[in-house]
């Protein structure tokens, strides 16, 4: 289905429409040999092993463009190119309890989400991800700035007051007013 035939649906439709592709997307993840879960900037993927499996029984290689995981002398678990780019020096692998090997990836594009891990696996609408919330302190001060001032505005146009961008014409045009007395400003609009 097109994005613009999605758009046609009806609000029920649509609904009717992402239960069933988020049902198929869940079978589909649920058949590959792994979990993961991504944020914006990484990847986390969790491979299940034979119980007692110890680090030097595997064969695990990180490229920057392929992964694979497997026991030592066996058919790999998962073997193939990684959709996007990683970064090598900030990607690692551990093993838990001799039963379950963490994989952690750095993207290299750290503003797009991944649709899958390996390109030959299911992909995800990336479309329909809810990010975590983040808290504002982990944001560098001009982003920061920002979020705050889309917080505000969305505020405002929610309690039908003006926005920070309004608020300022309406300040300029108050100084601009006491300093121009003889003026008459009774038919002026703010746009």
């Amino acid at each position: 289905m097109t994005p613009e035939e999605y758009d046609n649906l009806s609000p029920e439709e649509r609904d009717v429409r992402d239960r069933e592709n988020k049902a198929r997307e869940q079978r589909e993840q649920a058949a590959l040999p792994y979990t993961w879960k991504q944020e914006l900037g990484e990847v986390d993927i969790v491979v299940p092993i034979p119980k007692g499996t110890r680090a030097r029984d595997l064969n695990i290689k990180i490229l920057k463009k392929k992964l694979s995981v497997g026991l030592k002398g066996k058919e790999p678990i998962l073997d193939g190119e990684l959709c996007k780019e990683i970064k090598l020096e900030d990607s690692t692998w551990t093993v838990e309890d001799q039963e379950i090997v963490h994989i952690h990836l750095e993207k290299v594009n750290k503003q797009e989400w991944w649709e899958n891990v390996l390109t030959h696996h299911a992909k995800i609408d990336t479309t329909k991800i809810v990010p975590e919330n983040s808290k504002l302190s982990d944001l560098d001060g001009e982003t920061r700035g920002m979020v705050e001032k889309m917080m505000f505005d969305n505020q405002q146009r929610q309690l039908g007051k003006p926005t920070s961008d309004e608020l300022k014409k309406q300040e300029a045009l108050a100084k601009f007013q006491a300093a121009h007395p003889e003026l008459d400003f009774s038919n002026v609009k703010i746009t």
